[in-house]
């Protein structure tokens, strides 16, 4: 049988064909008159898995260290109940020892300290004396003794008080160059600090100041007889007051 021939029959037979409709509509509404189809059964949810138990398991335990820790925090942290007053912590007891200026000066009124200044050389040196006053001072004598280290010769003197309150002299005693200053009668030096200073050429080199040294006497205004810049007598004879000591190195 050709292939034409074929095709020919099959568009005949389709073309025949008539669809029983009124079977059809039997068949519709029979399924109609069953109701809805049966439900399927309903699968039960699975169970998770073991890693999602692990991580609960590790969040519950972090929320109850998180909850001790807080708590503990609280407790340290909370306020005494009122009308509790808490004991201060005892206070240290610091031990403390009596004033005393650089070089070991008594403390009081009057006190002093020396020191070789910043400025000195291989060549030259001063010496400074810082004097401190507590209160005003009728009679003032400072001393500076340089002793004689090789080639010590005076190149000046001077005073952060004025020049015409005080009696300046230099002089070799005893193997030392001496710096005198005595406050003339009828003047005062006020409270405060107040600088001496002597200047003086030395053989070259380092010059070792440890036998270099001070003495200051004073008397406080208002006490014992006023006026004139002698020593007074020994240290404490009518209120005079004394400093002493030596020079610390550059």
């Amino acid at each position: 049988m050709r292939e034409e021939e074929l095709r020919q029959r099959l568009r005949s037979t389709a073309e025949a064909h008539r669809p029983d409709r009124e079977r059809m509509l039997a068949r519709v509404e029979r399924g109609m008159a069953e109701g809805p189809p049966a439900k399927r059964p309903v699968r039960p949810p699975r169970t998770p898995v073991p890693w999602l138990r692990v991580a609960g398991a590790t969040v519950a335990v972090c929320a109850v260290l998180v909850l001790g820790a807080y708590a503990v925090t609280t407790a340290a942290h909370r306020e005494p109940p009122e009308g509790s007053v808490a004991a201060p912590p005892a206070p240290r007891s610091v031990p403390t020892a009596p004033p005393t200026t650089e070089q070991g000066a008594p403390a009081g009124v009057l006190s002093a300290s020396g020191r070789v200044d910043d400025g000195s050389n291989a060549y030259w040196a001063q010496s400074d004396l810082v004097v401190e006053a507590a209160g005003p001072l009728s009679t003032l004598t400072v001393e500076l003794r340089i002793a004689e280290t090789g080639g010590v010769n005076s190149t000046g003197a001077w005073t952060s008080q004025p020049n015409d309150a005080f009696v300046a002299s230099e002089s070799r005693e005893d193997g030392f160059l001496v710096f005198r200053w005595t406050l003339k009668p009828g003047r005062t030096v006020p409270a405060g600090t107040h600088t001496f200073a002597g200047q003086y050429n030395h053989a070259e080199g380092a010059r070792d100041s440890g036998a270099d040294t001070f003495t200051v006497r004073g008397r406080p205004a208002g006490t014992g007889a006023d006026g004139g810049g002698g020593t007074g007598g020994a240290a404490g004879a009518n209120g005079e007051q004394k400093a002493a000591g030596g020079f610390t190195p550059e």
